[in-house]
Order: C-alpha cells, then sequence, then structure tokens
C-alpha cells in the first residue's frame, strides 16, 4: 500500500527549508508541520469540517491537519451560491468551516454558522493524532458550479496516495524546487499542486505568478488562463522546467507564446476529472519532442459509442447522497471498477483521443460549467418562452456560455431584467457572456436542441443597441462578462 498523503508531507517535518510562501511571508516545514499537529490535535474526534480556502498557509495547514487526523474535509469554493452552500451543509453536517477572516463575510451571506480562522485552531496538543486509513474519507469536494443540487464526491486517502505516486513517477520535484500554484486553493488542481510539492520537500510558492517566476519557480501548476497571462506580459523565466496543466486544451498559438516565455519548459496537460483523477496526458519537451494521450499507468480506458470508461485505483468512491443520506453513496464504479462522466473519445494504439466533453458540460477557465441549469435559470424568467446555452470558443477561459433566448412579444423583457435575474441564481462563471434573442432555436429532427446550430449563430454575434434595451425578435445584444 502506498504511503498516505499527510505521512509524506510528516518527512520533511525537521527542515528548515521553506514549506510555504504566500503575499505575508513563508514557513519553514519545521513550524508548518508543528502547526499542523496543533490543529490536528484540535479536529481529534470530528467527522468532517468544510473549509473554504484562500491562497494562504493558514488555509493549507488546516487541510493537512484535517487530513493528519483523520477528519474528512468539505472544500467549499467561492462560486457557490447560497442555495448550493445549503444542501452541502446539510448533507455532510460539518462540525465546523473554517476560512480566512477576509472570507467571512462572504460566508455569512451564504447563512454559514461555526465560522473559525484557521489561526483559531492551532489549539491541540502535537503528537496526538493516530492518522487515518487507506479507506478513510478525505476529501469531499462540489463538482457542480452551477445551480440545483450540488454534486458532492467523495475521494479517500487511498485514490490520492495513488495519484501522487503517478506524479513522482512523471516528475522530477523534489527539495530544492520552488512550485508555484497561482491559483485559488478552492481549485482542486491548484490544491492538489500546492500538496504534492509538500509531500516531496519542494517550496510551494502560492503568490501571483510574476513573483513566483521572479524567485526562480522550477515548476508551475497552470490553467490556460493563467498560461495566458504570463505569455502576453513579456516577461521570460528560464527556471520552469515544468509546466503542469488541466482544463481546457490549450490553443496551439497559447502553447506557442508560453513556449517562447518559458523556453527551458517541458508543458504537460493532463486529462482527468474530479471523479476520475488522472486518465492521460499530453506532454511536450521544450526541444520539442512530444507524446499525444498518454495514460497514466495503471489506468484502463474503454471506448463505447464513443463514450469513455475509465478503470484505476485512482477512481472516486462516489457521491453523497441529497436527502440526509451521509453514509449512501451512488453514481460511481460498477462493479467491475468502470466509471463514465460523459466524455467522448476513442483509444487507438493505446492512446486516448479526445472528441470533446460531453455537449452540456463546458470548462471555462478550469472550472466545470454544466449549461442545463443555465437554460433551467433563464426559462424561470417571465417572458423567456425557449432558452438554449452553448459554449464559445475562448483562448484565455477555453469555453465561455453564451444564451439564445425566444421571448414574449407582449411586454418585452430587457437585457438588464435578463441579467439582474440571473445573478441572484448563478455563480459567476456560469454567467453567459452573450445574450441572444432569436426567432426560434435550432432543433434536430428529434426535436431535441442542436447546439453546434446554436453556437455557429451565437459565434457571431456582435453587440447591437442598448444592454438595457428591451429584447425584441432578431435583436443580438453582448452580455458584460462577469
Amino acid at each position: 500500500m502506498s504511503e498516505l498523503l499527510t505521512a509524506r508531507v510528516a518527512r520533511h517535518a525537521g527542515s528548515h527549508n521553506a514549506a510555504l510562501v504566500d503575499a505575508t511571508g513563508e514557513i519553514t516545514y519545521r513550524r508548518f508541520w508543528d502547526r499542523v499537529e496543533r490543529t490536528a490535535g484540535a479536529l481529534v474526534g470530528m467527522r468532517r469540517i468544510a473549509v473554504l480556502p484562500t491562497s494562504d498557509i493558514g488555509s493549507l495547514v488546516v487541510v493537512l491537519a484535517a487530513m493528519h487526523a483523520g477528519v474528512s474535509v468539505v472544500l467549499l469554493h467561492r462560486h457557490l451560491v447560497p442555495s448550493e452552500f445549503a444542501e452541502a451543509m446539510t448533507v455532510c453536517e460539518p462540525s465546523l468551516i473554517a476560512a480566512h477572516p477576509r472570507s467571512h463575510a462572504r460566508l455569512r451571506t451564504w447563512g454559514a454558522q461555526n465560522v473559525r480562522a484557521p489561526a483559531d485552531l492551532a489549539t491541540g496538543i502535537s503528537g496526538t493524532v493516530g492518522g487515518p486509513s487507506p479507506s478513510s474519507e478525505l476529501l469531499v469536494g462540489i463538482t457542480s458550479g452551477t445551480t440545483g443540487p450540488p454534486k458532492l464526491f467523495v475521494r479517500n486517502h487511498a485514490s490520492w496516495a495513488a495519484t501522487l505516486d503517478r506524479s513522482d513517477a512523471l516528475f522530477d520535484l523534489g527539495p530544492g524546487d520552488r512550485v508555484s500554484a497561482p491559483g485559488t486553493l478552492d481549485h482542486t488542481h491548484f490544491l492538489y499542486g500546492a500538496v504534492h510539492g509538500l509531500t516531496r520537500g519542494a517550496t510551494v510558492d502560492l503568490r501571483e505568478p510574476a513573483a513566483a517566476l521572479a524567485d526562480a519557480a522550477s515548476h508551475l501548476y497552470s490553467v490556460p488562463t493563467i498560461a495566458w497571462n504570463i505569455a502576453r506580459s513579456g516577461r521570460r523565466s528560464a527556471s520552469v522546467r515544468e509546466v503542469l496543466s488541466s482544463a481546457a486544451r490549450w490553443a496551439e498559438s497559447g502553447r506557442e507564446a508560453l513556449a517562447t516565455a518559458l523556453p527551458n519548459a517541458t508543458m504537460t496537460h493532463f486529462y482527468g476529472a474530479s471523479e476520475l483523477s488522472f486518465v492521460s496526458y499530453d506532454r511536450r519537451t521544450a526541444v520539442g519532442a512530444e507524446v499525444e494521450g498518454a495514460l497514466f499507468d495503471g489506468v484502463e480506458v474503454e471506448s463505447r459509442d464513443e463514450l469513455l470508461y475509465v478503470r484505476s485505483d485512482m477512481l472516486f468512491d462516489g457521491y453523497l447522497g441529497r436527502s440526509g443520506q451521509q453514509e449512501s453513496v451512488a453514481g460511481g464504479p460498477d462493479d467491475d471498477g468502470w466509471m463514465t462522466v460523459g466524455d467522448r473519445g476513442s483509444v487507438e494504439q493505446g492512446r486516448l483521443i479526445l472528441h470533446g466533453r460531453g455537449s452540456e458540460t463546458i470548462v471555462r477557465a478550469g472550472l466545470n460549467v454544466e449549461l442545463v441549469p443555465i437554460e433551467a435559470a433563464l426559462l424561470a424568467i417571465p417572458g423567456v418562452l425557449e432558452a438554449g446555452v452553448v459554449g464559445l470558443p475562448h483562448d484565455r477561459a477555453g469555453e465561455e456560455p453564451a444564451a439564445g433566448v425566444v421571448v414574449a412579444q407582449t411586454d418585452p423583457i430587457s437585457v438588464a431584467q435578463i441579467r439582474r435575474h440571473l445573478r441572484t441564481v448563478l455563480p459567476g462563471p456560469s454567467m453567459p457572456v452573450v445574450i441572444a434573442a432569436v426567432d426560434s432555436l435550432p432543433r434536430t429532427p428529434r426535436g431535441k436542441l442542436d447546439r453546434h446550430a446554436l453556437g455557429a449563430t451565437l459565434a457571431t454575434v456582435r453587440t447591437v443597441g442598448s444592454p438595457d434595451a428591451p429584447v425584441t425578435t432578431n435583436q443580438t445584444v453582448n452580455a458584460p462578462p462577469s
């Protein structure tokens, strides 16, 4: 059995090397692990705690402390709306919510109770924690990012240990290296990147990319949005050896621009999902050697009518039930260990070729955005008769949602009214960047929304008229990005 996550970090507990750097300063491994143990001691006996992490040392202290104590972390994210937060709290029943004080106001607007700052939890006694078992619940994540009941997925300690083994095998990382994890830690890609760096004894830099690159970062965890920002900043860094990216694939022009900014970097893009962990990767070295669609060791993939099914030791346990049945999980791997999240593709000569995500899900700046709940939110607005939402390509964000609506001709509704309503029920990533009124929505012969045809129409939309003008048939309106 692989060594568990916090045991790997504990190996470096006596080191005086810097473990973490944030906007306020840095902390050594020795001091960091002391804070982790004291916080873990205060959490012993709890089943779950919720954490709304930011890019700071305290967030990682409380996350690692809970995991060290065998307490599951309910990973909240800043894009939740109050109803999603309430649902997650009802299902998970965390003993407390930990968040940096600057996030407390946001949590109060969600109706949160028993909110604590990470620094206030470091009250236990070091060395009093027995530790988790491989099958213990490590993390409850929230995949929804949209309206409706959130999807709560469960990962155990063994699955993350297996994922760390794959990272160890693929990437050259150890003491003396500096890992830049510049995205907010409520994004599991950046949380995982920070944790992996800590398990290897590297220094993890949580600051903005410019600061991390100025301090000779050797590894950069990124999503296309951050990569574009670096490429367009004009900065150049010869120190970066590895760029590790997830979410939507970059446009070729973006890869070339980043390669110019980071000339010595090997670029690796992962394909996976919260439920699947790593599945495959594309990898391009600084000297031009390239691998596409390589499966991670131990991962099996089958294509069944283009729907991808995955089997490995990194899969999640399942989704938590939403009727107060906290022990109930469903929707996970089948009896033979196979799992699908609805992505499409094929396997050719051992290489995975992706045909895109399911047509009802896009990835915007590294976040999954489901389209159907956006349509439901539009249809709930009086005066909107039909609604269709698609993803439009975007260089920095990957894809962004855009909406076509059919509106009533009597008492026409304004774009401002539509926008105001959507902002009360949708998180920021789900806000459409385009709202266009059309005579009718394109349909397939079977009557389903033809998203491809609608996307072709919305891709040509340009701003017409005032954003506050009434929406009338054939008028197209660009809504400001959220």
